[in-house]
């Protein structure tokens, strides 16, 4: 006799991630309650499932939802402001300036619910994010429905948002307090760098850290200039400092990590630490090239993220797996670098791994939350395909995204949001930001 279910999904073909390098030919996934009950065989889903929907992908890989280690969403709004400068410049000249003069409460719910709309087209359906108030971004992802990590974030000097470090926390703090109960939404505190934020504070954020069990969002040893700085200011490397100030554990996610030594690799191994690698961020900033395959040697987490539209200017996990993988060869000179498995594996179970979600999502597995995506591999530009997961991370785009579920629930159909907002008002904020940064 057959048992109901919400959805069973029918797909050419299936890479679960977990177990790795395994790819299912003809499988189908059934959901029930926003979980995934069943893998199976499509002939045997047939028979054992009665399913209120079924969805036929002949065509397409159906793979976890992608999971963006690292984002800034409202930036979308400064997408292309700032091209071709190095990170210090590009901040102090360009983006510093103009958050001074523009960011407000408004500006991150409708840079965030641009951000969303388009991380949610390519295939994403988590993301870790840091910026001012995340009141605001938490609002932006509960209309859209896309599952967030927000960042609370912490400074030393003023912005229009915060005065100092205790304004930052507390009003963090009311963020997460307020949106403590939803089902989507997390928070992390993110000090923003080594070079913003004081030693006490790195250590109040520690202490904070483990009395609230949430992640640290940070970023560290993005310039060798920074690097340069703290041995001059401190005596030690970034991360050295950073674990003098107990701040440094499995909870812990360094965002960029371009300039990596030896001692620094083994601080982050010995730690439990996770690396939101940013490849195209870093490409275009010219900040250098993050040691990957150092790194996944001793067996440091690493996942992907885009780092804001500012400084990539898109937010696209196919882009940063195909520029994940391309770079760790390069760089090695070892073509057998970041292969496609891995690299798939990054941008899904392993950021979920760093944020603590691995539990729920992250791969295709009987009992986690159904946040998946599928890719249609029907056009000449797809064709042939030998290898659909060498196709995924070297072939395919996010335009070749059809559809996207999270927690059972479709946001993308057959290529086409299915969202709260249309397209036109989403349009309408990017020209009236436009206008206000023009004039």
């Amino acid at each position: 006799m057959s048992q109901p279910v919400d959805l069973v999904i029918n797909a050419r073909w299936i890479i679960p991630v977990e177990p790795a390098g395994v790819t299912l030919d003809h499988h189908a996934v059934a959901v029930r309650g926003g979980r995934i009950v069943d893998i199976l065989p499509q002939s045997d889903a047939r028979t054992r499932y009665d399913a209120r929907r079924t969805v036929n992908l002949p065509d397409h890989t159906l793979i976890p939802g992608l999971v963006n280690l690292h984002a800034h969403c409202a930036m979308t709004l400064m997408r292309g402001i700032a091209d071709d400068l190095p990170l210090m410049r590009w901040l102090q000249e360009a983006i510093w300036p103009a958050e001074s003069r523009h960011v407000s409460s408004s500006f991150v719910r409708e840079g965030t619910l641009l951000a969303i709309a388009e991380m949610l087209r390519g295939g994403i359906t988590t993301c870790n994010e840091m910026y001012f108030h995340p009141d605001a971004a938490a609002e932006a992802f509960d209309l859209l429905g896309m599952r967030a990590v927000i960042g609370m974030t912490v400074l030393e000097f003023p912005t229009p948002y915060a005065s100092d470090a205790d304004d930052y926390l507390r009003k963090g703090l009311a963020a997460r307090d307020a949106w403590r109960d939803h089902p989507l939404i997390g928070f992390s505190l993110a000090p923003h760098a080594p070079y913003t934020v004081s030693d006490a504070n790195l250590a109040r954020i520690a202490s904070l850290a483990a009395e609230l069990d949430v992640r640290v969002h940070m970023h560290i040893h993005e310039t060798a200039q920074e690097v340069a700085d703290s041995i001059a200011l401190h005596g030690v490397r970034p991360l050295a400092r950073l674990a003098g100030l107990n701040l440094l554990g499995d909870h812990f996610i360094g965002v960029h990590g371009v300039h990596l030594n030896e001692s620094d690799i083994e601080i982050l191994h010995r730690h439990g630490c996770s690396i939101a690698h940013c490849p195209t961020s870093n490409m275009k900033l010219a900040s250098g090239i993050a040691p990957i395959a150092p790194l996944l040697a001793p067996g440091v987490r690493v996942g992907l993220g885009t780092d804001g539209a500012a400084s990539n200017n898109r937010l696209d996990l196919f882009q940063e797996m195909r520029h994940a993988s391309l770079l760790a060869k390069v760089s090695t000179l070892d073509a057998t670098a970041v292969p496609a498995h891995s690299a798939l594996r990054m941008a899904t179970l392993d950021g979920a791994r760093a944020l603590g979600l691995d539990s729920r999502i992250g791969s295709i597995e009987v009992g986690k939350e159904a946040d998946l995506c599928a890719v249609a591999f029907d056009t000449p530009e797809t064709r042939p395909c030998f290898d659909p997961a060498s196709h995924l991370v070297h072939v395919a785009g996010r335009e070749h995204v059809s559809h996207v579920w999270i927690a059972g629930e479709i946001r993308v159909d057959k290529g086409n949001p299915v969202l709260q907002l249309n397209d036109t008002e989403l349009l309408g904020f990017a020209a009236l930001w436009q206008t206000k940064f023009s004039n």
